[in-house]
């Protein structure tokens, strides 16, 4: 074997590369989507225009959505904004004919609140960060 070097990706061989995984992906497994992938994201304001709650998601090849990051602000946990926007994410997810969501959280964020919500633990990573657990979770939707 030659000699190769190993640099730093640029955003665009990031980009690049991204790229050829997601043809060899769609070689293997045809997309059911026209485009790859596409974000579904939504958010809560408070009176004065504030964002206080938000879930942002990708929606991708194959008719599945990955949750990415759901956040409420501190003191406005506990009142339901959690879950609404869930919902909200769930019942758009019917509307796309979607079949599957996934996520994954980590032992000190929302894990239960997830599992409350008719998620299952698929996997579990030990160590990640260390002495902590980062939970996968699925939920299929009828």
């Amino acid at each position: 074997m030659g000699q190769y070097l190993v640099r730093e990706s640029t955003r665009d061989d990031a980009d690049f590369i991204e790229q050829r995984i997601v043809e060899y992906n769609e070689s293997s497994v045809p997309f059911e989507l026209t485009i790859p992938f596409s974000k579904i994201n939504k958010h809560v304001r408070d009176e004065d225009g504030t964002i206080i709650a938000g879930i942002n998601c990708v929606y991708y090849s194959w008719r599945c959505l990955y949750i990415d990051a759901l956040w409420v602000r501190d003191d406005m946990r506990k009142n339901g904004l959690g879950s609404k926007l869930l919902l909200e994410i769930e019942n758009t997810a019917r509307e796309y004919g979607i079949h599957l969501i996934h996520l994954d959280t980590f032992d000190f964020q929302a894990k239960d609140f997830y599992v409350k919500h008719g998620y299952e633990i698929h996997g579990v990573l030990d160590d990640c960060p260390l002495s902590h657990q980062r939970f996968y979770l699925q939920k299929r939707i009828d």
